[in-house]
């Protein structure tokens, strides 16, 4: 098709020059995304040809899925260096791996369902509908804020719950699904009436909350290489910093009198192992071994403590 002589299209000129319709042509002029360069004496659109470009710019970011007001932005950038653009591919790819996640969520639960035996797929079919696709972690967070101390600080509630919580994965096994829900509906299990849902230590007036739980975070990672080397547990740097924990958090001197009633008072605390066990399902394993949890790492760290041959002083 030849340019006419004024220069101009017609609107079905550019249309068939696009090879889009004119009823595309017309909607995006209507919305002021196409200008027209005149009018005809009889009132019809004329365009000229750098309409085409901005024509097949436009077509590309609706093929991309951007919304109409991202593309007039975009078409309306004065000269930023393509920010605006960036910023909205970016927005865009954001939204889609969210919807490939919760696809890939969808799929791994219906392979539970379709693999479970007949009379358990109601079952699952409940537990699995309970968590969104994907799913995302507000429950757990609300099970952590009721069970740790109200005088925490935010600043370490929040350090707590960065490896309290574990992130769902985006590319998840059915198995890695199936512990989401489970750990979903054991968080919102009301506390046993005649068990107390918090650790004794929360209820004390002398408890430093804050001392406490950054110093567990040091054992916990000091015991975490013993975990994945499958090591029993023994005394050591790890323990120690364990029970100077507890002992500075109380403004007491560790002594083997304290670690005795420490290991009495720990083992009598309210237990969620089935918590941390589900963590560890839904973090699966790295370099072939399980990913280590505060769990796994208190349970060790306890077990040392009360088995250790002679009670001793921390350095």
């Amino acid at each position: 098709m030849t340019i006419p002589q004024d220069g101009l299209w017609s609107i079905g000129e550019l249309a068939e020059r696009a090879g889009t319709t004119v009823k595309t042509v017309r909607f995006y002029s209507d919305g002021g995304l196409l200008p027209e360069a005149s009018r005809s004496s009889g009132g019809h659109r004329r365009y000229g040809p750098d309409a085409l470009d901005r024509l097949g710019l436009i077509r590309s970011l609706r093929a991309l899925d951007l919304p109409v007001p991202e593309v007039r932005r975009i078409l309306e950038d004065d000269g930023t260096g393509g920010a605006v653009l960036a910023d909205a591919v970016a927005g865009q790819l954001r939204e889609l791996g969210g919807r490939i996640q919760a696809l890939r969520w969808r799929e791994a639960g219906l392979q539970l369902v379709q693999e479970c035996a007949p009379e358990e797929r109601a079952d699952r079919l409940r537990l699995i509908g309970a968590v969104a696709a994907p799913p995302n972690t507000d429950t757990l967070v609300r099970f952590w804020r009721a069970w740790l101390p109200p005088r925490m600080a935010a600043r370490d509630r929040a350090a707590f719950l960065e490896v309290a919580v574990p992130a769902p994965p985006a590319d998840p096994e059915p198995g890695q699904v199936l512990a989401f829900a489970r750990l979903n509906a054991f968080v919102t299990q009301p506390c046993i009436a005649d068990r107390p849902c918090q650790p004794a230590a929360h209820h004390s007036p002398e408890f430093r909350p804050d001392v406490l739980y950054a110093g567990l975070a040091e054992a916990y990672d000091l015991a975490a290489p013993h975990l994945r080397r499958g090591r029993a547990p023994r005394s050591g740097e790890a323990l120690d910093c364990f029970v100077a924990a507890y002992a500075d958090a109380f403004r007491t001197r560790d002594t083997a009198g304290f670690r005795h009633v420490l290991g009495e008072q720990l083992a009598g605390d309210p237990r969620i192992d089935r918590y941390w066990e589900l963590v560890a399902e839904v973090l699966g394993s790295r370099d072939g071994r399980p990913v280590p949890t505060p769990g796994a790492a208190h349970d060790w760290l306890l077990a040392a403590l009360t088995t250790e041959p002679a009670l001793r002083a921390a350095c």
